[in-house]
């Protein structure tokens, strides 16, 4: 008897033949095979005229998803049905979740099968369970199918009704969606938050004591009975002491008198205070606190820590990454209480085995937590790891141990101390030591904290042994200044908490939608900082002002519980969309007041006190300053908008006032004019009158070389830099020319298809550079660039397929398609048939990338 297994991707079809019988064949199929139409090609002919096409929904008839094949899958179907013509049986062995079930279920509807069908689910990808899943199938949940379902057709409604309205009112490309658009306002929120503050300095004092031999430092909490003010006394939009607060501000002239006058006062311990401590482990990873960890620990961001995640996974490394329960089954909590004893010893086991309950708002069906998968809780270097996988199991691995190990026991001491005691100066000074009596979990993980000034407890800080009527030296007392600070902008971590905490989204989603919002041009990466830009807050602006329910983390919420209850059968999945889309207060008719309604002009101007009377607007090229008198001038869209000040926004339209004439072109016969962009200060050719004609050519136009200052141009330069590219002369091999040019990352050499960098700090100039030296460095970056070894050819197309080694390890190649070799083969024994499956199934997936774009664009 012959089965057939079909799973999503090539590499977890590869393991899982691995524990397999014989007669099971196992493909893959490159995830979902069918979908909403991506492109208006897509739209089958004969509902192309219906009021609904474009949206791929048909509104008028229970909100039915209009589903197609997109051309990138044709292939993979037909690949699926032919192994199905001899098959006895059909195993589904999609993921265990909804996106997962929904995956079968289209599988179901395209290869309509006439033999038997069983739906194998499983958390981890090993030899037990792969078994123990083909013996224990079940039916399709066709629950979970309508509630994906029913999200995936509310997205589209949100997202293609709502983004024409961006299109018209703000500028081209931009998009809206029911999740993304409430983690931007997340964001924006915070950064008005941070332009809205105003900073406050204080002084206190801190001393440098000693007590037998031992230093310690103390720091100044009163003077005489009056509180010394710290950040939280002060408003942080008037930067004043808030009224109620009672705190006295210390200047630098005050403070630094009275540490003189304290540096030879008596000091006296007037009371000391011990407290035990306990601190129990975190709970074992769920797919939002392993981003979050990943993130605060390792500096990768949700969508890179996700998609290390699901390669461990594919991989049977650890179990599946995508679950909102903390629990660890009895064979795991053995196999980590096995490891703690074997690695630790037995006194660092918790007294009995530690299981977690509890789950996050809006939790999805139950999985176990995220943990190294079978019982043998092998190590990273046991298994071979290295890289991102390495970093990410090893945490995995650590926070898993930890869970079963021994609460960490503390001893926290805090002094009073009294100087100048009875005098008019009498100040009062506060030490803070903390020491571990026992480490217990300590030893194999701590969590991380998104404040980088908090103290980790796993570190020791000592006082010495002080009893009350001590008299300790001291050694110094200095006066310390600060400033209060704006609230922190969020990181991938933090955003993750807060999406979580509002019962926004579901945590898988997360590394997928902070990725959209930043390739959308709403937020910007800054180190690990999520900055959000003008753009992303003039689109913010107009939604929460025209539909405020769309970007509203309550009623995004309660939206989430109103699926959920599709998924459980207390809620109706036809009867909801009609309320949210066609009802009294639906999207439609927002929709069609916010077109008429909504001014283009005042919904993407923003005003704010610290820029004076400067506006920033958002416009079809981006954002930009309009001064008082009418003039503007272009900003750089990575510019931080908490950061722009009113001196700010004049420079930049001073610096578009300096724009001048450097002369005219001897050949062409036209002004050369040396201009202000967001990038930096070019060159052009014409001035802007032909941009009125849309038919017209744009004026050509080249960015001044790094290290050249816009008064060192004058008319030879200019007319030089605009004659770029400068073809250098033929290549001996090809006689192909070999050209000098500027681009976006700086002046480089090019021969076909190879770019190669000029060194300015190695004397390289891209006006004066010569042919010997653009051979010598195309020939460097030719070297670098060549294959380890090539396979063969392609049977489809007869190009070669090559292996190299990359950055971030080896991969295939043909034509344009990279793939990376996995870890379980050898890019030294890699065989042609292996290399034409995975740069095949790489097509595929990026094919379905190129098809989505369209969609994305339309919907934008």
């Amino acid at each position: 008897m012959k089965r057939l297994v079909v799973v999503e991707s090539p590499t977890k079809a590869r393991t899982i033949r691995k524990f397999l019988p014989a007669g099971y064949q196992v493909e893959a199929s490159m995830g979902h095979v069918r979908d909403l139409p991506s492109s208006a090609s897509e739209i089958p002919a004969k509902v192309k005229k219906e009021k609904w096409a474009r949206l791929g929904v048909n509104v008028e008839d229970g909100f039915t998803p209009l589903y197609v094949v997109p051309s990138d899958k044709k292939k993979v179907v037909k690949q699926l049905k032919d192994a199905l013509k001899d098959a006895d049986e059909l195993y589904l062995a999609t993921d265990e979740d909804r996106e997962g079930e929904a995956i079968g279920w289209h599988l179901l509807e395209v290869l309509k099968p006439k033999v038997p069908v069983k739906r194998m689910v499983f958390h981890e990808i090993t030899k037990e369970a792969i078994l123990k899943a083909l013996d224990q199938t079940r039916e399709l949940d066709t629950r979970l199918v309508d509630a994906q379902e029913a999200r995936r057709v509310l997205d589209r409604l949100v997202g293609y009704s709502v983004s024409p309205v961006l299109w018209k009112k703000i500028a081209p490309k931009l998009s809206a969606g029911r999740v993304q658009s409430v983690a931007v306002r997340i964001l924006v929120e915070r950064e008005w938050e941070r332009l809205d503050f105003i900073s406050a300095s204080y002084f206190d004092l801190a001393a440098k004591l000693e007590q037998k031999g031992v230093s310690f430092e103390a720091k100044m909490t009163h003077l005489g009975d009056q509180k010394l003010a710290t950040g939280k006394d002060f408003d942080e939009k008037t930067g004043k002491l808030k009224e109620k607060s009672g705190a006295l501000v210390l200047d630098e002239a005050v403070s630094t008198a009275l540490a003189g006058r304290l540096k030879d006062a008596s000091w006296r311990v007037s009371e000391v205070e011990q407290k035990k401590a306990r601190r129990s482990p975190a709970a074992p990873f769920i797919t939002s606190t392993l981003q979050q960890e990943a993130n605060r620990k390792l500096g990768m961001s949700a969508r890179r820590a996700m998609q290390t995640a699901q390669k461990l996974y594919e991989q049977g490394h650890i179990t599946y990454m995508r679950t909102d329960s903390t629990v660890l089954s009895k064979e795991a909590i053995e196999a980590a209480r096995g490891a703690v004893e074997a690695r630790y010893g037995k006194e660092y086991l918790s007294p009995k085995p530690r299981q977690y309950a509890g789950k996050v708002r809006n939790a999805q069906e139950a999985h176990e937590a995220i943990r190294p998968a079978g019982t043998g809780m092998r190590t990273k270097s046991e298994i071979g790891l290295s890289g991102d996988e390495a970093k990410l199991y090893d945490l995995i691995w650590k926070r898993t141990v930890a869970s079963q190990m021994a609460e960490a026991r503390l001893l926290r001491t805090r002094a009073t101390i009294l100087a100048a005691e009875g005098t008019d100066d009498e100040s009062t000074f506060r030490s803070n030591g903390q020491v571990i009596e026992f480490p217990g979990f300590f030893r194999a993980y701590v969590e991380g904290r998104d404040d980088p000034s908090a103290a980790l407890d796993d570190r020791d800080s000592p006082l010495p042994a002080l009893a009350e009527g001590d008299t300790p030296g001291c050694n110094a007392v200095d006066a310390v200044g600060h400033e209060t600070k704006p609230p922190a902008r969020y990181t991938d971590a933090s955003l993750v908490q807060a999406l979580e905490k509002a019962g926004v989204g579901r945590p898988s989603t997360y590394a997928s939608i902070i990725d959209t919002v930043v390739r959308r041009g709403y937020v910007i990466r800054e180190k690990n900082q999520l900055v959000p830009t003008f753009t992303g807050m003039a689109v913010t602006n107009l939604l929460a002002k025209n539909f405020d329910r769309l970007v509203d983390t309550d009623f995004t919420a309660k939206m989430e519980t109103e699926l959920d209850g599709i998924a459980d059968g207390s809620e109706a999945r036809a009867p909801y969309l009609e309320r949210f889309f066609n009802g009294p207060k639906g999207l439609e008719k927002q929709i069609e007041t916010g077109v008429e309604t909504i001014d283009p002009r005042e919904i993407s101007t923003m005003r704010h006190v610290k820029w004076g009377d400067y506006e920033v607007r958002v416009g079809r090229y981006g954002p930009y300053t309009a001064a008082p008198d009418g003039s503007t001038a272009s900003m750089p869209p990575e510019m931080a908008p908490a950061d722009v000040l009113e001196e700010t926004l004049r420079g930049l339209v001073d610096a578009n006032d300096e724009e001048r004439v450097v002369g005219i072109h001897p050949e062409a016969g036209v002004p050369v004019l040396l201009k202000a962009g967001p990038y930096g200060p070019y060159v052009q050719l014409g001035d802007d009158d032909q941009m009125e004609d849309k038919k017209a050519p744009k004026p050509k136009r080249t960015s001044l070389p790094k290290g050249t200052e816009p008064g060192d141009v004058d008319l030879e330069l200019a007319v030089a830099l605009l004659g770029l590219p400068r073809t250098l002369g033929l290549h001996p091999e090809t006689g192909n020319p070999i050209k000098a040019n500027i681009g976006r990352y700086g002046p480089y050499v090019q021969h076909e298809r190879t770019f190669a960098s000029l060194k300015p700090a190695d004397g390289d100039d891209v006006l004066k550079v010569e042919l010997d030296r653009a051979l010598e460095l195309i020939a460097q970056k030719r070297q670098k660039a060549a294959p380890l070894r090539t396979l063969g050819s392609h049977p489809t197309s007869g190009k070669p397929i090559d292996v190299f080694e990359g950055r971030y390890g080896p991969y295939v190649k043909h034509v344009k398609t990279n793939a990376t070799i996995p870890k379980d083969m050898d890019k030294d024994k890699i065989t042609l048939e292996e290399a034409v499956a995975l740069v095949d199934a790489k097509a595929a997936k990026g094919g379905a990338k190129k098809k989505r774009a369209p969609r994305k664009k339309k919907a934008s």
